[in-house]
């Protein structure tokens, strides 16, 4: 057991993530990643994390390990939050530089912690940018919970390493240690770049853009409603994925000035990506934030939202309502909030609560879409 995890862990929190006394930041995930790499660790081991979730690997890696300065990746804006809170609680807010995916991050990199993601894709983009980057003898040390891995995860892997040893697991917790990096001259796998012939548009998806380059069939349907919204002078669309909806919208009201936003930074580089594939970077601005905590109040005409129908019940429920809330303080009085959401949430009741009076503009089996309009 490594020394001062047990007093540092005590002192982390979620922030600005939701936080209840039966919500840890931290798992044994994390004091397994942290015990393996201890092993493995020289007087001069340059260490990376990638996927911390709240600070536990990062602040870990410096007071555990006793690494003078770690470089980290996180994808999530609420993510970024949290650790830049948590170092500064703990007086090491000096000891760590945050990155995006790529050269800057892993160049001359020996040991890199990764909390495993959910996607495959993300991995295998995870993956490829460390064999890409990172030191010839660099060993990549992958965690997760036993019941979220799967085999696809060792096949990946070993698409970017010439080894991938599963070792023992500890309190339902495993690592896949990963080393050997292969040659990789060739382009890299992501970001893929596709064109959705029904919208004739290209969209651009890294790894862990929710859908890839596809177009789910939550934003199809709205996207059926385009006519019947108002050219408004500033349009926001929230959670915006790959784009599609910020860029098909920019498409057709030339004037508005658009925004997309979301919280995943892979989604915010697709969504540039998907609006320079189509001529329209100069009309659509993306930005890395969380439910537009850095949008000023009553901005904003026109709302469009595609809430996370990927995630599980009680957490799709709270992430909505979140938008909800964000979408009633950025609209300007006698703006409107278009939502899609899945039918049996029922969410229409609680937009007129929270949003302004709301009516459902179309419904097909699955899905329903509501105008809210802001009092």
């Amino acid at each position: 057991m490594l020394s001062g995890l047990d007093a540092l862990f005590g002192t982390l929190g979620r922030f600005p993530d939701v936080e209840a006394d039966n919500l840890h930041a931290y798992d044994a995930t994390d004091r397994l990643l942290l015990d393996t790499a201890a092993e493995l660790l020289a007087a001069d081991t340059r260490v990376v994390v990638i996927g911390d979730r709240y600070g536990a690997l990062t602040l870990g890696s410096l007071v555990g390990l006793g690494v003078d300065h770690v470089s980290v990746h996180q994808d999530l804006f609420t993510g970024r939050m949290a650790l830049r809170h948590n170092a500064r609680a703990a007086g090491l807010e000096d000891r760590y530089a945050a990155h995006e995916l790529g050269a800057e991050l892993l160049s001359g990199a020996n040991l890199v912690l990764l909390q495993l993601p959910k996607s495959l894709a993300e991995l295998e983009e995870i993956a490829d940018a460390v064999a890409r980057f990172a030191a010839p003898g660099a060993v990549l040390l992958a965690g997760g919970r036993v019941k979220h891995m799967s085999l696809g995860m060792n096949t990946v892997l070993e698409k970017s390493f010439s080894t991938v040893q599963p070792q023992h697991a500890r309190q339902k917790s495993r690592v896949l240690k990963a080393s050997g990096p292969t040659a990789t001259a060739g382009k890299a796998p992501y970001p893929v770049l596709e064109h959705l012939a029904e919208l004739d548009l290209d969209v651009c998806a890294h790894g862990a853009a929710f859908s890839g380059a596809r177009l789910d069939i939550g934003t199809r349907f709205l996207l059926t409603f385009l006519d019947r919204m108002p050219a408004a002078g500033t349009v926001v669309d929230l959670g915006c994925g790959t784009g599609i909806l910020a860029t098909m919208y920019a498409r057709r009201f030339p004037a508005s000035r658009v925004l997309a936003t979301d919280q995943s930074a892979a989604a915010v580089a697709s969504a540039r990506g998907t609006a320079a594939a189509n001529g329209l970077d100069g009309r659509v601005t993306v930005v890395h934030d969380d439910a537009m905590s850095s949008f000023d109040s009553g901005s904003a005409e026109l709302i469009l939202l595609n809430p996370p129908f990927h995630l599980g019940a009680s957490v799709h429920a709270g992430a909505a309502l979140k938008m909800f809330d964000a979408a009633a303080r950025v609209l300007a009085p006698g703006g409107e909030l278009w939502t899609v959401y899945n039918s049996h949430l029922q969410y229409r009741p609680v937009l007129g609560r929270l949003v302004g009076p709301t009516t459902v503009e179309g419904r097909n089996p699955k899905f329903t879409v509501t105008r809210s309009r802001k009092a």
